[in-house]
């Protein structure tokens, strides 16, 4: 029995099925990443829509457990508190989530605030920022834990489509090797921004649009690599002619 005519279609619909998932996960970060860089820009520059909200109900969350000691134990109980407020604006019910102690402070019920929105979401209570940002939930954990392969992915396809450019408009065909030896550099690079910003992070000053520096310094350092490449063998070419 010939196994080689049902793999060529197996692994045809793997490949779309593979490219339909990374383009999904390509367009939630892309989203995500407006979303967080749009909101920012609002705020630092006063054109959130303000409104008048009256507070419904404020709720508060525990949260408790102990910091991690290592084998020799001299971990440290922690208690974390967060609450979630309750508005009406504009007759309709908001719900604010992850809202700290000092927002809350004077939030009593029936009480009315101004708020700040962007397209419907409340982001600022009585002049605190309430908006949460980047945080692990389902979707946000997704992309923060399959970055790394979203970030490859798009330094792929660009050195795939600059390829298929060049074979287009001048000749020039790029072998598998020649696509490789583009793409590791751009993933060097941009694996480099990652371990900066989790510096960065961690000190407090990561941008909220973190997901474009990674990927747009490995795409632009694989796509200089491959224009390299193309010039040397036009180069090549030019010279077996003549």
């Amino acid at each position: 029995m010939d196994t080689s005519a049902a793999k060529g279609p197996g692994r045809r619909i793997g490949r779309a099925v593979f490219h339909l998932v990374m383009t999904v996960l390509v367009v939630m970060l892309a989203v995500r990443t407006y979303q967080e860089t749009a909101i920012a820009h609002a705020r630092s520059t006063g054109s959130l829509r303000t409104a008048w909200a009256t507070v419904v109900e404020t709720t508060s969350h525990t949260t408790s457990g102990e910091t991690g000691g290592g084998q020799d134990g001299g971990g440290k109980p922690f208690i974390s508190q967060s609450y979630s407020v309750e508005l009406r604006v504009d007759g309709e019910r908001k719900t604010v989530d992850e809202v700290g102690p000092d927002a809350v402070h004077d939030l009593t019920q029936g009480r009315t605030v101004g708020v700040g929105l962007w397209h419907g979401r409340v982001v600022e209570i009585a002049g605190h920022h309430v908006w949460p940002g980047w945080h692990v939930t389902p979707v946000d954990g997704t992309l923060f834990v399959l970055y790394p392969l979203i970030m490859g992915y798009l330094i792929a396809q660009a050195v795939s489509a600059r390829a298929y450019v060049a074979r287009r408009t001048s000749g020039v065909r790029l072998t598998r090797d020649d696509r490789f030896a583009a793409l590791w550099p751009g993933l060097a690079i941009g694996t480099a921004a990652i371990f900066a910003l989790l510096v960065c992070g961690a000190l407090g000053k990561g941008p909220v649009y973190w997901p474009v520096i990674p990927a747009g310094a490995g795409v632009t350092v694989a796509l200089l690599r491959s224009q390299g490449m193309i010039r040397r063998r036009a180069r090549r070419s030019s010279e077996d002619v003549a």
